[in-house]
């Protein structure tokens, strides 16, 4: 495929929303009312807060460092945390700079489908890797590094980009008893989309807390994501119904 915006790109990360079997059709919003305790059976997915996705870094979302916070009064109340790392390799599959004549938002055909080319971004070892200094959760017990191979992508915290590949975070999951997940981090209309959507067909009862979230939302991405996530029976909630 030849060159498209970035625009254009995102839009062709959101079709992976459907690439699992779900449309988007009118917009949903299922929310979680009333206080919610978040059992034993709970579990809290920290998606991708590093520095490369917060300002300053090399694919920063907008106010995306206001996550922290949140994330930190949030994981108090889990007994059960995961935390996810984008780690990509040198010369990721994923990265324009692995191609000659590529640029970034450009594609290419991978054996798994078209791979929006990205610039360099989470490389394994480097401080743009790193989770954002300041996020504290201390009772997490398991960090699911996702797109470590070379020739993969992945955005899902369940699964890499052909949908089939997994990451071992539901045989985790399965093992601990958990049986409802609560998704928050970045990007909202992404990654979480994702991780959330697997986790709801994986057949855990899934909710993404949105304030604990930032999207990155162009050409429609961030409604896309939701009509989709609530189409999949995904759940809708803001911190408040955990933290009051």
């Amino acid at each position: 495929m030849g060159k498209v915006s970035r625009r254009q790109s995102l839009k062709m990360l959101m079709g992976g929303l459907t690439a699992v079997g779900l449309g988007s059709s009118v917009l949903g919003r299922q929310v979680l009312a009333a206080t919610v305790v978040p059992s034993e059976n709970s579990a809290l997915i920290v998606v991708d807060v590093q520095n490369c996705f917060v300002p300053g870094g090399t694919l920063p979302v907008k106010d995306g460092d206001q996550v922290v916070p949140v994330i930190n009064a949030l994981s108090k109340h889990f007994a059960n945390v995961v935390v996810t790392q984008d780690w990509h390799t040198q010369g990721h599959a994923s990265f324009a700079s692995a191609y000659d004549g590529k640029k970034p938002f450009e594609t290419t055909e991978l054996s798994y489908g078209t791979q929006v080319l990205w610039p360099d971004h989470c490389v394994q070892g480097t401080d743009d890797a790193s989770l954002v200094k300041g996020l504290e959760l201390p009772q997490a017990e398991l960090i699911i590094r996702k797109g470590f191979h070379k020739d993969m992508d992945s955005y899902s915290a369940f699964f890499e980009a052909d949908h089939k590949t997994p990451t071992g975070l539901l045989g985790y999951l399965q093992e601990r008893g958990i049986k409802q997940v609560y998704v928050v981090g970045l990007a909202t209309d992404f990654c979480v989309a994702w991780t959330a959507m697997d986790a709801a067909r994986s057949g855990f009862k899934t909710a993404v807390i949105e304030d604990a979230c930032r999207g990155i939302d162009l050409n429609g991405s961030l409604a896309a994501a939701w009509e989709a996530m609530a189409k999949a029976g995904v759940e809708r909630m803001q911190s408040g119904a955990i933290l009051s």
